[in-house]
């Protein structure tokens, strides 16, 4: 396989003049034979437009909306997913664009490869998207955010754009490959070293403690009320005397403001 500076040598000896606006695209999944192209795509999650693995898509969108589409993952895969976006000619300023991939509960499932939000400048006229998932589990922890076989779903909308470039006409092709089986590879390696390390052992204790007994010489009736009493000082000591206070002043204002009865 040819370097990527070996391409570019070749070009300048065979006499090919290299812009700024060059680019070099990367080798890309080839759809299934015979497999038809989809010109849909969804608006939400639950408009999402189905499309099979090897099935390429085209679509003509604006800049500014979100694109949805949903595949089915079985155990053992690993789903590749390639998008191209034309962008308009009369565009002002750079713009970046994003694919994200959620799973049937909605969780945003992680890329190991592909540029998931690259930045498109105002002098190219495509930009590439690609997204590779991890291997989909057979199965996981409940807490996991493992992919599990099901429903996907792919977005593919553009995250940062000036404001004059909205609604600017786009055209997108997008191909969602898989590749391999269940078991055709170790899904998790080889552990070198134990998640958690062991724990120290503790002392063992020669004499086992007894629990104090009562009293043999008390009837049971005995109370120690030394544990109720409040502290010195404390707030129930303070709004005790402040209520037995304020008893005292409305009995002594009350003798004193009475008028005396007469007969």
């Amino acid at each position: 396989m040819r370097t990527r500076s070996a391409i570019l040598a070749a070009l300048v000896a065979g006499g090919v003049a290299l812009t700024p606006a060059t680019v070099l695209a990367a080798p890309t999944p080839t759809p299934s034979p015979g497999s038809t192209t989809l010109t849909k795509a969804g608006t939400s999650f639950l408009s999402a437009t189905p499309v099979a693995a090897g099935q390429p898509v085209r679509v003509g969108a604006s800049t500014g909306e979100y694109l949805y589409w949903s595949f089915t993952a079985g155990a053992g895969e690993i789903h590749e997913i390639n998008a191209t976006v034309s962008l308009a000619e009369d565009r002002r300023g750079s713009s970046t664009w994003a694919v994200e991939v959620f799973d049937g509960l909605r969780r945003r499932q992680a890329c190991t490869a592909g540029a998931q939000t690259p930045t498109a400048d105002a002098s190219v006229s495509t930009v590439a998207i690609g997204c590779t998932l991890r291997r989909v589990r057979p199965w996981a922890e409940p807490w996991s955010v493992d992919p599990l076989p099901g429903t996907y779903y792919v977005r593919l909308t553009v995250v940062d754009v000036p404001e004059r470039d909205l609604g600017l006409p786009i055209d997108v092709d997008l191909l969602i490959s898989a590749s391999g089986d269940a078991g055709s590879a170790p899904e998790d390696g080889r552990l070198e070293a134990p998640l958690v390390p062991p724990a120290n052992a503790g002392k063992l204790l020669e004499a086992v403690p007894t629990a104090p007994t009562q009293d043999e010489e008390s009837d049971g009736w005995n109370l120690d009320l030394t544990g109720w009493l409040p502290e010195a000082g404390s707030r129930w000591i303070w709004t005790t005397a402040g209520g037995v206070l304020a008893a005292v002043a409305g009995v002594v204002g009350f003798a004193l403001t009475r008028r005396p009865a007469t007969r």
